[in-house]
């Protein structure tokens, strides 16, 4: 099923597409997190990935509870944007020697993560309240509440250490 497939035809049909959409994004985070925290050399930036590697698990964790409540089956739709988002951090990180900018593009490379999954977790939120699932829209808060909160330490981390690091 395409995004704008002729098999969307209603708002529930697109909330349970970006479900499964999110789904398959979290699952992939998962698994590109080990890699993250393998070539971090700042402590703080792997002590960070590592604890998003949970709240990843947590998150995927939530969204099956989602699916169940809404009555889907929990499963995965390819999404391009994370494949692409993670493909260019696996190349620019790739690219780099110098291990404090490798740093720095890490925490960039994760931000963009972060940044995808704050739309799609904050655009499923409004939507499971516009089908009057506030049970659902309650537990995707809980991830876009954590996907800003690590986006707000990441933030800290470049420009309190991070960044400075790699300009010298």
């Amino acid at each position: 099923m395409g995004f704008f497939s002729k098999d969307i035809k209603t708002l529930d049909d697109l909330f349970v597409h970006t479900l499964r959409d999110i789904y398959y994004a979290e699952k992939e985070i998962k698994k590109a997190l080990p890699d993250m925290i393998e070539k971090a050399t700042s402590t703080e930036l792997k002590n960070g990935f590592e604890m998003h590697l949970r709240e990843t698990e947590g998150h995927i964790d939530r969204l099956e509870q989602v699916f169940e409540m809404h009555g889907e089956k929990a499963k995965a739709v390819n999404c391009p944007a994370i494949d692409g988002i993670l493909k260019e951090a696996n190349e620019v990180a790739g690219d780099i020697d110098d291990k404090q900018v490798l740093d720095a593009a890490l925490i960039a490379a994760a931000q963009a993560v972060e940044h995808y999954e704050m739309t799609r977790y904050g655009t499923l939120v409004e939507w499971a309240k516009q089908l009057g699932r506030d049970d659902c829209a309650a537990v995707l808060k809980k991830n876009l509440d954590e996907e800003k909160a690590t986006d707000k330490k990441l933030t800290v981390l470049a420009e309190s250490s991070v960044n400075l690091a790699a300009a010298e």
